[in-house]
């Protein structure tokens, strides 16, 4: 009886007790340096830094969700912003690969309000803090992000920079003049792959061509679980290369940058409905769908980041909480004067336009992400949509 618990004890609470050893071990809170938060409107908070020590610029913007750090910070979508989280506690359950949506984080930065370098998730791999340091990010904690948010929708987004290196406020503003403006950046070419690869099984029998503005994996998992064989392209690929491979559909992602200088890609959109074949575009690919129709975009206030945000399908007459990430939008005005699209969603909070199909082609698209990583599963109907456009 006696050696029966303690092989017991020895196989379950001895391996447990090690691990947790291990995180209060490579977890210890450490002493912080000073970092300082400039706006480009001339609001400065000071603060400490967290993740690499360094001086980072770019857009500032907010994202409402609860949970899902990791998957912000690696969504492409964010490249060249500076992160702030209203959730005031970061970090608490550490980094696990399988959430990461691409290779890396490509944020400029983060802000939050109290960082966390201790995680207590057994399976988490290591601290965010050393994940944001190993991979160059720089962020800053310890500020009243509420007040920064009620600012940021105040005044709308802007450029912002965050350093631990320079505490002269004269020559960060000097840097931050040197941030580019999130207006007219193109910057899906930069963040896309730069070869094609596959994803999903091979022997399927759909092919779905994904041009990738700067996509997440699990977009490419919602498809391939549909029974979906993905080729993903990068940004500037011909349709002629793509045709090539023999795709039944085709499939315009999510990505960075503002769709008004992607002429490139709108170009692509032409093609790709001059084939008839189905197409479905998510976030950026929904505003190159509705360019290649002849509708502008346009820059937002301080645009949609989170994962709560209501919308309204016109056409069932339901509704949907959803996980959104935009700064641009598709101009309502514009489709009214476009007989052949009609708007099949709208973002309950401002009206603005979430979603349009054609009526003469099997294409629709968008602005927010059914594929949900982070958020709410509401909207993964638009897959099943998607792939029985395939089958007709």
């Amino acid at each position: 009886m006696v050696q029966s618990l303690f092989c017991i004890l020895s196989a379950f609470i001895l391996p447990l007790t090690d691990k947790i050893l291990k995180f209060a071990h490579s977890n210890l809170i450490m002493t912080r340096k000073k970092a300082t938060l400039l706006l480009a409107d001339g609001m400065v908070f000071h603060g400490t830094l967290v993740g690499k020590e360094g001086t980072s610029g770019g857009e500032i913007c907010f994202n409402t969700g609860m949970t899902g750090y990791q998957e912000i910070y690696t969504d492409p979508s964010y490249t060249g912003q500076i992160i702030v989280n209203t959730t005031p506690h970061i970090g608490n359950y550490g980094v696990v690969d399988d959430e990461a949506e691409s290779a890396r984080p490509l944020i400029a930065g983060i802000v939050v309000n109290d960082f966390s370098n201790v995680y207590s998730r057994l399976d988490a791999k290591q601290s965010l803090q050393e994940y944001l340091a190993e991979h160059g990010i720089t962020g800053i904690a310890d500020i009243d992000t509420r007040l920064l948010v009620r600012h940021i929708r105040s005044k709308g987004a802007m450029n912002a920079i965050i350093s631990s290196e320079i505490s002269d406020l004269d020559a960060l503003r000097a840097e931050l003049k040197k941030v580019p403006d999130m207006n007219g950046l193109e910057l899906s070419s930069q963040v896309c792959t730069k070869e094609p690869y596959f994803f999903g099984e091979e022997g399927s029998s759909i092919k779905v061509a994904c041009v990738d503005y700067g996509i997440k994996r699990n977009i490419l998992r919602c498809l391939s679980e549909r029974g979906a064989y993905c080729k993903v392209f990068p940004a500037k690929t011909s349709l002629e290369e793509m045709e090539a491979w023999g795709p039944d559909a085709y499939f315009l992602s999510n990505g960075p940058g503002d769709p008004a200088v992607m002429d490139y890609a709108v170009e692509t959109a032409k093609q790709i409905l001059a084939l008839g074949k189905p197409l479905f575009g998510i976030c950026l690919g929904h505003q190159i769908l509705a360019r290649a129709c002849g509708i502008s975009t346009y820059k937002m206030h301080h645009g949609h980041r989170g994962l709560n945000h209501p919308i309204k399908n016109l056409l069932t007459g339901k509704s949907e909480i959803t996980s959104q990430n935009h700064g641009f939008v598709v101009t309502k005005e514009d489709i009214a004067k476009n007989p052949d699209v009609e708007i099949t969603h709208v973002h309950l909070n401002d009206g603005s336009v979430a979603g349009i199909r054609l009526k003469s082609r099997p294409a629709f698209s968008v602005q927010y992400h059914p594929e949900s990583s982070p958020g709410p599963h509401d909207s993964r109907y638009l897959f099943d949509e998607f792939i029985s456009l395939t089958k007709k």
